[in-house]
């Protein structure tokens, strides 16, 4: 059963949605098409989520496994067609965190036309820091973020630069598949993903409210 932590205590994690392609300019670098029409949803397992502390292992089946940081949003309550207007009042928390790829078995299943999952859903691949509670950032419309490897900043992420904002995305999400208190949102990865090897050492910073740190095994 996969958890993550809030103020303190410990919440059970429902669907890990992610949204893809959701900043022009990191579809760009992947040459893939700008996504104008409605957001690009995929799942991750819950056998992915890793939380801060825990190793940072790669699968020994890829030779190429990419980060995409991302701001990532913890709902807090059961929503079904909750319009924009209301959608971030079901938000209970704001994290920072990981879409790890498998670039080179993700290029292999786009090929084939098959579904990504295998290059997507493996054990951390969903790394996610701590969240901070909705309320300690109530009024907030902005979030900028970061990705530091071995001391060089990777990704640099601006949500005023999204192609969905998140009102717009949690709305979505909850008219089409339902969102339920522990789901967690991964919001999309700004331009910079580059791939990782054993022995780097990340840092994920949010807007100055959480950090996370993670190692990549040996």
């Amino acid at each position: 059963m996969a958890t993550v932590r809030m103020a303190g205590g410990e919440i059970t994690v429902g669907n890990v949605f992610c949204i893809g392609r959701n900043y022009a300019a990191h579809a760009v670098e992947l040459g893939n098409a700008i996504e104008t029409e409605e957001p690009m949803v995929f799942l991750k397992p819950t056998s992915s989520v890793l939380k801060v502390g825990e190793p940072l292992r790669l699968p020994a089946w890829s030779q190429d496994v990419h980060h995409e940081a991302e701001l990532v949003l913890l709902i807090g309550r059961d929503a079904r067609d909750i319009g924009p207007e209301r959608a971030l009042s079901v938000v209970a928390g704001y994290g920072i965190g990981l879409d790890l790829t498998a670039r080179d078995v993700q290029a292999q299943a786009k090929q084939k036309g098959h579904p990504w999952t295998k290059s997507k859903g493996f054990p951390g691949a969903a790394c996610i820091s701590d969240f901070v509670p909705a309320d300690d950032v109530a009024g907030a419309s902005r979030f900028r973020f970061s990705l530091t490897v071995n001391g060089t900043v990777r990704q640099s992420g601006d949500t005023d630069l999204m192609l969905f904002p998140l009102p717009v995305l949690v709305s979505y999400l909850s008219r089409q598949y339902g969102l339920s208190a522990g789901d967690m949102i991964y919001t999309g990865t700004p331009a910079g993903v580059g791939p990782l090897q054993a022995g780097d050492c990340l840092l994920l910073t949010l807007d100055g409210l959480i950090e996370a740190r993670f190692k990549v095994t040996e």
